[in-house]
C-alpha cells in the first residue's frame, strides 16, 4: 500500500467520500486558454497546476488542445498522474491535422466528434472539480456550464484572459446554482483548498444531476413520495401525473388526485401529509 493510500484508509474525510466515490480518484479538469500566445509565467503555472493534481494522486482532464491545458497535461504526465484528452475530432487523424492538437501528454484520448463547442458538455460532466486557467470565449463557455450544474469551481488568477474577470461575471450573473467556487493564484494552494472543500462538503451534492437533500416528511428513503392530496405512499415509476410547486416536486396516484391539486392548489400543504 502506498503512502497516498495509506493516509486516505486513516482520513474520516476520505472514508466519508469512499461511500460516495468508492476506489475512484478524483478528476479535475483544466479548462483554458489554448492560443499560442501566452506568456511562460502563466505557462509555468499550469504546469504546476497540473503536478498538484498528480501529486494529490488525481486525475486530470482537458480538451485535449494545446496552450494552458497542454501545459497542465505536461505537468501532471511528468509527476506520474494521468491525463485524458477529451478531443472534439471523430478520429486520432482528425484531432492531430484537422484541429492540429497534441497527443503525446495525454494517456487517454476520447474522440467525441462533436466539435469545439460540443466537446465543452463532455469535459464538464466527466470533471469532478473544474479549474479555470486564463482562457478566453471558450473557456467562458465551459465556465458557464460548470457553473450553471453546480460544478465545484476554482479560478487560477493571474494567468491572464477571463480568469480575472470570473468574479465579476459570476455576481452579474446572481444566480444560485450550488456551485462553488475558489479563487487563488497560487497552484498549489488551490488544489489543497479545492479538495479539501470537495471531500468535506461538496461531494454530498456535486452536481445538479445528483440526488436531492435528504427526505422530507413527504419523501421516504427508497424514493416514494406521498400523494399530498390522499396520502398515498407512490413508489417511484408508478406516479400517475408530477406536477413542480414552489421548487419542489410532487407526485400522484392517480390523474383524479392530479387534477383536484390542479383545481385549488392553496388547499394542500407542501410540507403537510394529507392525513394531518
Amino acid at each position: 500500500m502506498s503512502n497516498l493510500d495509506q493516509q486516505r484508509e486513516n482520513s474520516p474525510i476520505d472514508s466519508t467520500l469512499a461511500a460516495f466515490h468508492p476506489n475512484l480518484p478524483l478528476k479535475f479538469g483544466v479548462m483554458g486558454g489554448a492560443g499560442s500566445s501566452i506568456h511562460d509565467e502563466h505557462l509555468s503555472k499550469a504546469v504546476r497546476l497540473g503536478t498538484s493534481i498528480a501529486n494529490a494522486g488525481c486525475i486530470t482532464i482537458t480538451g485535449a488542445c494545446p496552450g494552458l491545458p497542454l501545459a497542465a497535461a505536461r505537468g501532471a504526465k511528468q509527476a506520474g498522474g494521468t491525463v485524458i484528452g477529451i478531443s472534439p475530432a471523430l478520429s486520432l487523424d482528425e484531432h492531430a491535422y484537422k484541429y492540429q492538437s497534441p497527443t503525446l501528454a495525454h494517456d487517454v484520448l476520447i474522440f467525441t466528434g462533436s466539435g469545439l463547442m460540443g466537446r465543452e458538455v463532455v469535459n464538464i460532466r466527466s470533471s469532478d472539480i473544474v479549474v479555470i486557467v486564463g482562457g478566453s470565449s471558450g473557456t467562458l463557455g465551459e465556465l458557464a456550464i460548470a457553473y450553471d450544474e453546480g460544478k465545484l469551481i476554482g479560478v487560477l488568477t493571474q494567468t491572464g484572459g477571463i480568469s480575472d474577470l470570473v468574479h465579476e461575471i459570476l455576481s452579474v450573473c446572481n444566480k444560485d446554482t450550488g456551485a462553488h467556487v475558489v479563487y487563488e493564484s497560487d497552484p498549489e494552494v488551490l488544489v489543497e483548498q479545492l479538495l479539501k472543500i470537495y471531500r468535506t462538503e461538496h461531494f454530498r451534492h456535486p452536481s445538479v444531476f445528483c440526488r436531492g437533500p435528504d427526505p422530507t416528511e413527504n419523501e421516504q428513503a427508497d424514493g416514494s413520495h406521498r400523494d399530498i392530496v390522499c396520502g398515498m405512499w407512490v413508489k417511484p415509476g408508478m406516479a400517475a401525473a408530477r406536477r413542480t410547486r414552489s421548487g419542489q416536486r410532487l407526485v400522484f396516484c392517480s390523474l383524479a388526485c392530479a387534477e383536484k391539486f390542479d383545481a385549488n392548489p392553496q388547499m394542500f400543504s407542501l410540507n403537510q401529509s394529507a392525513d394531518e
